[in-house]
């Protein structure tokens, strides 16, 4: 077969550049400690922020609609597929986002791919932060509107675009990530919101890693900036703080209205799954009855980071529990991440494509679930593959 030749040169580069990657197999449930491999190791890898993913409340949830809904939905939303639950879970995200109304979706990927086509149309422009997460790009693709990038969160260059576009296209739509996921910084979106009303153009934030980290019970940026009501699309996952799977696009009623003719993904993709709809519910429930998850997180997030920084570690701009090790190689990144798992520290290098090559790193995710003894293990470990490794 060519394509196995084709591929087998590719793999070959990669090798060579000593970024090639086999995926390790985890064979427990997600913590902050998990087996991996057959080792015990403590994890700094996941997007669990807040330590739902394994908590007795969201299982049980899913253990109850198993029985009462069974384990999938047999159809799109738009034919058959469309629950009780998912109605329950739509109007809930609206009163936990302090919006007019939502629509859930089966992965945050699939959120921006559905959403972005939707909303926009050839005679349009999209004004895309150049650090937006890759969902956005390919959902910006997918539409027939132009493109345009300005540097990140640089509010000079972003109405320079506004100014230089607007009398050029029917309707602008300027996207930002809330929180960056690979430096952890927060978008400065009440500059981006006053510039919007500037030049009449849309805003659309997706706050994949701000939702149950930021703002209120873990509300999220737009709440952590109070700007309720003045953002057109608020966007969210359910896979990260929420521990579970999905994503969600919280708006007015009539967007929502219009996604559910509209956003492919919705109108060709089956629905969410019974179980990860309800688990999802009792994830929000917990959030808004209770803030320790949000406030532990804080904690355990700017102890380790204190930690890392006294030890000599960049870790860049962050403002936020995402914590990158700046190391900048490709390959010594993939080397400490190797030594890190030597010693019992699971923490992924970050390289080339996902982040621009020389600026490769370690990134760090802390949750609720961790403790204090988890973190200082966690330290006493980057401290000597650090010093091992010539990366302190």
């Amino acid at each position: 077969m060519k394509n196995k030749s084709i591929f087998a040169s590719k793999l070959s580069e990669l090798k060579e550049q000593k970024v090639y990657r086999i995926l390790p197999i985890m064979n427990s449930p997600i913590g902050a400690k998990v087996n991996l491999d057959g080792k015990e190791v403590i994890n700094l890898c996941s997007n669990n922020y807040l330590g739902f993913a394994n908590h007795k409340v969201l299982k049980n949830a899913a253990k109850d609609a198993i029985d009462k809904y069974g384990v999938g939905p047999g159809s799109v939303r738009t034919i058959i597929g469309n629950i009780s639950l998912h109605e329950e879970l739509d109007k809930l995200l609206a009163i936990f986002k302090r919006e007019e109304a939502a629509i859930s979706f089966q992965s945050g990927f699939n959120c921006n791919a559905g959403a972005i086509q939707a909303i926009v149309e050839s005679g349009d422009l999209i004004i895309s932060d150049e650090l937006n997460h890759a969902s956005i790009i390919d959902g910006a693709r997918l539409s027939r509107a132009d493109k345009k990038i300005y540097r990140h969160a640089d509010m000079d260059h972003l109405e320079e675009q506004l100014k230089q576009n607007r009398d050029k296209y029917k309707q602008i739509l300027v996207i930002t990530d809330g929180v960056f996921s690979m430096d952890g910084d927060i978008a400065p979106l009440p500059e981006i919101v006053e510039l919007t009303k500037k030049y009449d153009a849309m805003i659309y934030v997706d706050d994949a890693h701000g939702s149950g980290v930021l703002g209120e019970n873990g509300r999220g940026t737009v709440d952590h900036f109070h700007l309720h009501g003045q953002i057109d699309f608020c966007i969210g996952t359910l896979s990260k703080a929420i521990g579970v799977i999905g994503g969600y696009v919280a708006s007015s009623k009539e967007v929502v209205d219009w996604l559910n003719h509209r956003a492919r993904t919705i109108l060709f993709s089956t629905s969410m799954t019974p179980p990860s709809v309800a688990a999802c519910i009792a994830a929000i429930k917990l959030l808004m009855t209770n803030k320790e998850y949000t406030e532990k997180l804080w904690r355990n997030a700017k102890y380790f980071q204190k930690g890392v920084k006294s030890l000599g570690f960049d870790i860049g701009k962050t403002q936020t529990p995402i914590t990158p090790l700046m190391i900048g190689d490709e390959a010594k990144a993939n080397r400490f991440s190797k030594t890190l798992l030597e010693k019992g520290l699971f923490a992924s290098p970050i390289v080339f494509p996902t982040v621009p090559k020389g600026l490769a790193r370690i990134r760090c995710m802390i949750s609720a679930e961790h403790e204090m003894e988890n973190l200082d293990k966690a330290i006493s470990i980057l401290d000597k593959a650090g010093k091992e490794q010539g990366v302190i």
